[in-house]
């Protein structure tokens, strides 16, 4: 991954089609020197503006507008104009824009995509132009260090999306750039449009996708293939990110490609590490071992196949044996607890059976419908993780129990956006008597209860992969591996305030996230080395790459060739 460079930048631009490049237009900030070398005189007004000035304005503006929607549609207008200024903004008000540049308004910007939708950004690979990728490929003029990759069939908790799903890999990348500092320049949002099965998007008139039902089997496996085989060829360093793909084709896709290129999913591999490491700030909380606690999760998507890979793996790491550490942790998918006695079981879901020897003496029958409440009567968790999509799934009854049974128990409703996350914060506390951990993966306001406000930390990916990103890219790591995980969720625990003070947050503010950022990348990165699959240096040389690879929003003088 080249280092991004403060140097003075030569363009063979000029006037209008300079000012029309967002990677390189300063808008009023265009020095004297700048607007008569690149002929801009009279282009802009005469009064030359400091960046400092621009956001201030673009801040007043961002704050009249009415809805989180129209506040998303402006930051991405101005990323449309003037990239520079749109991450130096982001950046100076990190904790209130993040929310409206990704989630939980990232999900309505889907849904409504072909409404706000005013320039084109990244690439659109159709299923009926599968034979021209090399020459789509061909209208990318840079290297590129990151791909984020989407369909469009399960974005967030919101299903089916079709081409509208843009949204995730622009707001992704955006986030790439803007917490892991990787250049703007060298990343890529890319849509393959196989179709939807969304009835509403098919008959909506301003829907911009392939207006057809999704290619599926083999045609839809063929595609994805040709679409690897070009990007391989293409850009052999980059970094490939799967993201918000079916549960069904997640982990397939995992699996066929992690070991042909540097590859991962963040729905499973993101969130996992993200999920393990609150996990592992709120059982530092409780004063517990690890390996003491009980999980119940609920959800066998790609997110709870992910969260349930990983926490085995820590608990092995811990000294449980493999068997050990399954038998501490309960998976629920709509149907009730995945165990070994059902059958019909396949993919993912059977790789997440509970032993059923172990259920004996339990006050209900597996073999009849039975509720999550039954489960967590029975399991006694310490620990509570929603990845349904399903408001209300933690429901009192289950809540109260838990807080019976443990002194801090621990609730982690995932699901996103907000309107889907299973339980709020505020029954939490109240149900619990404000003893309950809390983390949640959309944002929530702080929470006044007990005579004190409770922080709500969001265990959001946003930790995690923009630090994959920047470690990789800093060692020039050549896979991504689930031993790389385990060390960015640890890393991530590690630096959780409550370790310090035990009423303090979860995890960091967004405010820092680029410190914490350049924390968790090393630990990726000394994973990469010690596992072989990256530069053999040590960590002082990995900080300083890490130091030097950070990209800044700063205006680069520009000169004229």
């Amino acid at each position: 991954m080249n280092s991004p460079s403060n140097e003075p930048k030569a363009t063979t631009l000029r006037g209008r089609h300079l000012m029309e490049e967002p990677l390189l237009n300063k808008g009023t900030a265009f020095t004297t020197e700048e607007r008569t070398a690149l002929r801009l005189r009279g282009l802009l007004p005469p009064h030359v503006t400091t960046m400092e000035e621009q956001i201030d304005r673009l801040y007043g503006e961002f704050c009249a507008k009415g809805t989180a929607l129209e506040k998303h549609t402006f930051l991405r207008n101005v990323q449309d104009e003037n990239e520079t200024l749109f991450y130096a903004l982001l950046l100076r008000h990190i904790e209130e824009m993040t929310p409206i540049v990704y989630t939980p308004t990232v999900g309505e910007a889907c849904q409504k995509f072909g409404k706000i939708f005013r320039r084109p950004r990244g690439l659109y690979f159709s299923y009926t132009n599968r034979d021209r990728m090399d020459e789509i490929f061909e209208n990318v003029p840079a290297e590129i260090d990151v791909i984020v990759v989407t369909d469009g069939e399960r974005i967030l908790g919101l299903g089916d999306q079709g081409a509208g799903g843009m949204g995730i890999p622009i707001g992704k990348l955006s986030l790439y750039s803007l917490c892991g500092g990787i250049e703007p320049a060298r990343t890529l949002p890319i849509l393959l449009d196989v179709g939807t099965n969304n009835k509403g998007r098919l008959e909506d008139p301003r829907y911009l996708g392939w207006r057809h039902e999704r290619v599926t089997g083999q045609d839809y496996d063929d595609f994805v293939e040709t679409f690897v085989r070009a990007v391989m060829d293409r850009f052999p360093r980059v970094l490939l990110q799967w993201e918000d793909f079916a549960s069904d084709k997640a982990d397939m896709l995992l699996e066929r490609y992690k070991n042909r290129l540097c590859t991962f999913n963040d729905d499973i591999q993101g969130t996992a590490a993200s999920t393990v490491g609150t996990l592992l700030s709120a059982i530092a909380v409780t004063g517990e071992p690890l390996v003491e606690q009980t999980f119940v999760m609920l959800g066998a998507g790609s997110a709870g196949f992910g969260n349930y890979k990983l926490l085995v793996r820590c608990l092995i790491s811990h000294g449980l044996s493999e068997d050990e550490a399954r038998a501490r942790i309960f998976v629920l998918d709509s149907q009730g607890l995945l165990h070994d006695g059902r059958t019909g079981l396949k993919g993912i879901k059977a790789q997440m059976l509970q032993n059923r020897e172990l259920l004996t003496g339990w006050d209900f029958d597996l073999d009849k419908p039975h509720s999550a409440e039954d489960v967590v009567r029975n399991a006694h968790p310490t620990a509570l993780i929603g990845a349904t999509g399903r408001p209300g799934a933690f429901s009192e009854t289950m809540v109260r129990q838990m807080a019976g049974n443990t002194k801090r128990p621990i609730f982690m409703p995932l699901s996103n956006p907000t309107s889907k996350s299973e339980a709020l914060p505020s029954d939490l506390l109240e149900w619990t008597e404000g003893t309950a951990l809390i983390a949640t993966g959309s944002p929530f306001d702080a929470v006044d209860f007990g005579g004190r406000k409770h922080t709500i930390s969001q265990a959001n990916n946003v930790y995690i992969f923009p630090a994959v990103g920047l470690g990789v890219g800093a060692v020039n790591a050549v896979r991504v591996t689930e031993g790389m995980f385990l060390a960015a969720a640890i890393a991530l625990g590690d630096a959780s305030p409550a370790a310090v003070d035990p009423d303090g947050p979860l995890l960091p503010p967004l405010s820092e996230i680029r410190a914490l950022v350049k924390k968790i990348a090393l630990a990726v990165a000394n994973q990469a080395c010690e596992e072989g699959i990256a530069d053999r240096i040590g960590e002082d040389e990995i900080k300083e790459r890490i130091e030097r690879s950070m990209w800044v929003p700063a205006y680069r003088e520009l000169t004229a060739i």
